[in-house]
């Protein structure tokens, strides 16, 4: 029997990889996304005549209740959310509103609409924030470092509430940094691949960093949202850490990145502290043993695979962009 799955966020990183997945493994592949006048399915294009797509908000309710009944999941990905740590700063009450009380709506939503359906809620490790230890694992204490952080907790116990209240079969992952050439260029990943193939192409001479001591265990969402597929399909819900198990820091990612395109980063780099956090959480790495045992996932792609994987993508598309703009005229 195909199954269907429905995907909030379809449109970001982890939907995009996550529909690819589900496309694979033969699934009926329905994506929420936002009623927006500047519609962005970048990410999505090359599978848009194979998904399909569903104008749902996860601020309005009833929205959700018609998603669901019109795709009658039997697996349900949350994976829409504020998930910029930054803008949670300027933007506190959005960022609830999405990130914790949106996971609410799509469980209250689950429960009225499909209770049968099995629900995947995106958990984050800024949930540990000042870490009570390292590595962390499921059972480390939560002290997140910024409102993206609180909401995410927010989210991930409603998930655990509605799972223990409503017996529903709902499940968190709680996932570390993941990247891929999909990264916003928000992101500190994406922004160094990005400035190094501008550099690389000559189209900037510098790139504005703020903590280079900073330090994150950076996987590939590709890997990761395997894993997420993966918890669904065990027959009791838990939840599970995903992450590398390896910690590297902001000036690791650049000076492989740059070594990579043959630069010299020491001559590029600039800090600038309006990138540097209010408060910054402390060393992120995570334990993914219980991953490993009970589900028997494991990353395949390494940390230094996915940085060149990035630049190589950034080279492209920047030069790609040059050449529009020479056959523009400009």
């Amino acid at each position: 029997m195909t199954k269907n799955a429905l995907i909030t966020g379809i449109t970001g990183q982890d939907g995009s990889y996550l529909a690819e997945f589900l496309l694979e493994k033969g699934y009926n592949v329905f994506g929420m996304v936002r009623r927006s006048s500047t519609e962005n399915f970048e990410r999505i294009n090359h599978i848009r005549d194979k998904v399909t797509l569903i104008q749902a908000d996860l601020l309005d309710q009833m929205s959700l209740i018609a998603a669901i009944s019109e795709s009658q999941p039997d697996e349900i990905y949350n994976l829409a959310a504020q998930s910029f740590v930054p803008t949670s700063w300027t933007k506190p009450v959005l960022t609830a509103e999405f990130t914790a009380l949106g996971v609410t709506r799509m469980l209250e939503a689950m429960r009225h609409t499909k209770s049968d359906a099995r629900f995947y809620q995106a958990s984050s490790s800024e949930m540990f924030g000042k870490v009570a230890e390292v590595p962390q694992t499921e059972n480390t204490p939560f002290h997140p470092r910024s409102p993206y952080g609180v909401a995410k907790v927010y989210g991930h116990f409603i998930t655990v509430n509605y799972r223990e209240s409503y017996n529903l079969y709902a499940c968190s992952g709680i996932l570390f940094n993941h990247e891929s050439p999909r990264r916003g260029y928000e992101f500190v990943t994406r922004k160094v691949t990005d400035g190094v193939a501008r550099i690389k192409l000559g189209l900037i001479d510098e790139l504005r960093l703020g903590n280079l001591d900073a330090k994150r265990d950076w996987g590939y969402a590709g890997d990761y949202v395997r894993m997420m597929w993966m918890m669904l399909q065990r027959d009791e819900p838990d939840d599970y850490v995903i992450c590398s198990g390896e910690t590297h820091s902001v000036e690791e990612l650049v000076q492989i990145a740059f070594n990579y395109a043959g630069l010299d980063w020491k001559k590029y780099i600039k800090i600038d502290q309006r990138f540097v956090r209010p408060a910054e959480v402390d060393l992120l790495i995570g334990d993914a043993a219980k991953a490993r045992e009970k589900l028997g996932w494991e990353a395949r792609v390494t940390f230094e695979e996915m940085i060149r994987m990035m630049v190589d993508n950034d080279l492209k598309m920047v030069q790609e962009e040059i050449d529009a703009g020479i056959r523009a005229g400009r």
